[in-house]
C-alpha cells in the first residue's frame, strides 16, 4: 500500500473512552487462539423479532473498520433488522456514523445490542469478520510463482460477500443491502447486485451516515477492531506499555513507535503490524533490518544455458557417416 493511499492521521489513541476490562464483545472474546492471529468470522444469534416472523423483509448494512491503519485488523461488520424497526435505530438510539460518536458512546451503544434483555438484542443482528494483520500482509504479498497477490479490494470485496451470505443462508429474508465503499461505488454495486439478486443493493460512499443499518455495522466493526487492537497492547510483552497511537501510518505516534521498535530478523510481531504496507517497508529498509532476497526476484543470468537443455531431444539428425564405417565391416 503505498503513502497516497493512505489515510490521513487520526489523533485518538487506541483507549480513549474505551474500556476492554468493562466489556468485550462476543466478536473478540469467542476467539479461542487470539495468538495464533487467524482471521475469525463470528455471527449473533437470529434477533427473537427477525426469527419468529420469518418472512419480514430484512434491511442489511455493511461497513468496515481499520483499512488504512498499519497496525492491527481490518473489521468488517454487518448488522440487520426488520424494514419497520430500520428508522428506530437512529431516532431512539441515535445510531450514526461510527467516526461521529465518542468511544465510550460507541461502546454503550455495542453493549445495548449485546444484552439479552434489552429491545436491541431481541431486534438487530449482526456478524464481524476480523481480517488480522498477519493475513492481509499474507494476501498481498502472495508469490508471484504461485496464485499471486490478493490485494485488499479483492479481500475486502469476498469478505462482504461471505458474510452477507451466511445471514441469508440462515433463513433470514434479507430484502436490502446497504454498503459503505471508499471505492467506486457503481462497479461494486454490480458485481453484489449480481450475486444477492434477490435483494436490492445500493453501495455508496457515507452510507454510514444515510442509512441507520450500516451506521450500526459501523459501530460493531470499529468497536472491535479497536478493542482487539486495545486487547493486545495490553497482552503482547513487545508493545506492553507503549503507546501505538491511532495506528494510521501517517500518526507521529504510531510511526515513531514502527521505528523505534524493529527487530533486524523478524521487524516487528507478526500479528500486529501489516508488513504489506508501504510504511512498514519503508521502516525497515531505513532501520537496518537485515534484507531478504525471495526466489522470484533472483533472475537468470544470462550468459548460463539452462540446465534443463542438457535432456533435451537433439534439434538436427546426427550425420552418422562423419565416424567411418564400424570395422566388422
Amino acid at each position: 500500500m503505498t503513502t497516497s493511499d493512505e489515510p490521513k492521521a487520526k489523533k485518538a489513541k487506541l483507549d480513549d473512552g474505551m474500556n476492554i476490562e468493562k466489556w468485550a464483545p462476543k466478536s473478540i472474546t469467542e476467539i479461542k487462539d487470539k495468538f495464533s492471529f487467524n482471521s475469525t468470522t463470528y455471527h449473533s444469534p437470529i434477533p427473537e423479532i427477525i426469527a419468529k416472523n420469518p418472512r419480514e423483509p430484512i434491511v442489511l448494512g455493511v461497513d468496515e473498520a481499520g483499512r488504512g491503519p498499519v497496525l492491527g485488523p481490518m473489521v468488517y461488520g454487518i448488522s440487520y433488522c426488520t424494514e419497520e424497526y430500520h428508522s428506530s435505530l437512529k431516532s431512539k438510539y441515535g445510531f450514526a456514523d461510527s467516526k461521529t460518536l465518542k468511544d465510550a458512546r460507541r461502546q454503550e451503544l455495542f453493549e445495548l445490542i449485546d444484552d439479552e434483555d434489552h429491545e436491541l438484542y431481541k431486534n438487530v443482528g449482526w456478524a464481524t469478520c476480523t481480517m488480522t494483520a498477519k493475513d492481509i500482509s499474507s494476501g498481498m504479498l502472495r508469490s508471484a510463482l504461485g496464485q499471486g497477490a490478493y490485494n485488499l479490494n479483492d479481500q475486502a470485496h469476498d469478505t462482504t460477500i461471505a458474510l452477507i451470505s451466511e445471514v441469508i443462508k440462515s433463513g433470514v429474508n434479507v430484502r436490502k443491502i446497504f454498503v459503505d465503499t471508499v471505492g467506486p461505488p457503481a462497479s461494486y454495486q454490480a458485481k453484489l447486485q449480481k450475486v444477492f439478486g434477490g435483494a436490492d443493493v445500493t453501495v455508496t460512499k457515507k452510507a454510514d451516515s444515510i442509512f441507520p443499518i450500516v451506521s450500526t455495522a459501523s459501530v460493531v466493526a470499529k468497536v472491535t477492531r479497536d478493542l482487539n487492537l486495545q486487547y493486545f497492547n495490553k497482552h503482547i510483552e513487545s508493545v506492553k506499555g507503549h503507546e501505538l497511537g491511532s495506528g494510521y501510518p501517517s500518526d507521529p505516534t504510531t510511526s515513531r513507535w514502527l521505528k523505534g521498535n524493529i527487530d533486524p530478523v523478524f521487524g516487528w510481531h507478526h500479528g500486529l503490524v501489516r508488513f504489506s504496507w508501504q510504511t512498514a517497508k519503508d521502516a525497515l529498509e531505513k532501520g537496518g533490518a537485515v534484507k531478504v532476497i525471495y526466489e522470484e526476484e533472483c533472475l537468470k543470468d544470462k550468459g548460463y544455458k539452462d540446465v534443463t537443455g542438457m535432456f533435451e531431444k537433439p534439434k538436427g539428425l546426427i550425420d552418422q557417416s562423419f565416424y567411418g564405417r564400424p570395422a566388422s565391416l
